[in-house]
């Protein structure tokens, strides 16, 4: 076994990924455009679901996070948004471009890097954002749950979810629709 697959299966940590997504699958339009997110298709015309089961929102996963994984794209979309949304929280970024010199995160060349970082660090409950980031984790057996957001919105094309010729089995852990119409979806992963 290698070192780096022995990271892999000894780690005490959840690998995690919350993300929204079109009806057609994608996570960012072209160009990484994420106006789509904010849309607001078929408003006031949802119908809702009950929430006996419901799937995670953002105001209780997030809370229960302690380190957040990302892509460089996704680092440099987020530092678009004006103040950093992660005080507080460590934040790896994985490029093999960027210094490890950034102010809000640190910087880590390769995925087994980062989970020699996350086993390191202890920790608990990790976020996996950005499209191949989450396909990259999932790839590796590193992604543990995943809650998706579909809206109700096709737009032809961008960042798909999943990579072509990914293949993923999932357990469904909770469901509801919002009324403003996001079918919301917690998976368990179980098995890449």
């Amino acid at each position: 076994m290698t070192e780096a697959s022995q990271a892999h299966t000894a780690r005490s940590w959840r690998g995690r990924a919350f993300l929204g997504a079109s009806l057609d699958g994608y996570i960012a339009g072209p160009g990484g455009d994420l106006a789509f997110l904010e849309s607001e298709p078929g408003k006031g015309r949802h119908v809702t679901t009950p929430d006996t089961a419901p799937a995670l929102v953002w105001e209780t996963f997030f809370p229960e996070i302690d380190t957040l994984v990302m892509g460089r794209t996704t680092y440099e979309k987020v530092l678009t948004f004006g103040d950093w949304p992660y005080p507080g929280l460590r934040v790896l970024v994985l490029s093999t471009t960027l210094a490890d010199t950034l102010p809000n995160a640190r910087v880590v060349g390769s995925v087994d890097e980062a989970v020699a970082v996350l086993n390191d660090a202890g920790a608990r409950q990790v976020y996996v954002d950005g499209g191949r980031t989450v396909q990259d984790f999932l790839a590796r057996g590193l992604l543990d749950e995943l809650t998706v957001a579909t809206l109700p919105i096709v737009i032809g094309g961008g960042t798909r979810l999943f990579a072509e010729g990914a293949s993923a089995e999932f357990a469904v852990r909770g469901a509801h629709v919002t009324a403003d119409g996001l079918v919301r979806v917690t998976y368990e992963v179980l098995g890449s």
